[in-house]
């Protein structure tokens, strides 16, 4: 049974629980929310992974972060395309695709944010920091 107080309405009005808040996004910065009962930081989730809190407040990244894996899909796809889960300097782990040559792509990496929407994908577009081709030396 749920009961709906004046409080719960005019929480659902503006950003509710566990929902990123994209008002004030400015478009080339990744949203996460940070748990405030233990700090943990995450990525479009619903409810803390740690402690299973649902007061989340949404934060902006630096945009830094090291690529924890990569992968090549060559599914789905006109061509072989890089598909890698990168570690935010925050802490959290988002899925998205690194710039440059496949091959040059490893576990490691640091990388920036390009941009937040790939067009055909929507999801993060990453740049190596580092030289790309030092696995060929």
């Amino acid at each position: 049974m749920y009961h709906y107080s004046g409080n719960a309405v005019q929480q659902a009005a503006g950003a509710a629980a566990g929902v990123l808040d994209r008002a004030s996004t400015d478009g080339d910065t990744i949203l996460f929310q940070r748990c405030t009962w233990c700090g943990t930081a995450m990525y479009h989730r619903l409810l803390c992974p740690v402690c299973q809190g649902s007061d989340l407040r949404t934060e902006r990244s630096e945009g830094t972060g090291t690529v924890r894996h990569a992968t090549v899909v060559n599914r789905n796809t006109p061509g072989a395309r890089n598909v890698s889960l990168v570690e935010m300097a925050e802490g959290f782990v988002v899925r998205g695709r690194v710039m440059g040559p496949l091959i040059g792509i490893h576990s490691g990496d640091r990388v920036r944010l390009s941009t937040v929407k790939d067009p055909v994908r929507g999801e993060p577009v990453f740049q190596l920091l580092d030289e790309p081709y030092r696995a060929w030396h």
